[in-house]
């Protein structure tokens, strides 16, 4: 059995964070850890129609479950 835990710390709807989790999803168990292989640690989507900024999606392994943590993107523009 899998267990995925989403932690929303946008202001998204679920609705709209799913497209996200289902991007990293997608990408597969591309980070290497002691834990074994997880999603990618963290991801970043640049600005949609659904957010102003952008969001990350950054990846956990616990030992019986994958936690996914969307928060918006507060990394400064490159110049």
């Amino acid at each position: 059995m899998e267990k995925l835990i989403i932690e929303n710390r946008t202001n998204l709807k679920m609705i709209e964070v799913m497209y996200y989790i289902e991007e990293v999803i997608k990408q597969g168990r591309i980070s290497e850890t002691h834990k074994g292989n997880q999603y990618c640690f963290a991801t970043l989507f640049k600005k949609k129609e659904l957010d102003k900024n952008g969001v990350v999606v950054y990846a956990d392994k616990n030992k019986k479950s994958d936690r996914l943590i969307i928060c918006p993107d507060r990394s400064k523009p490159m110049k």
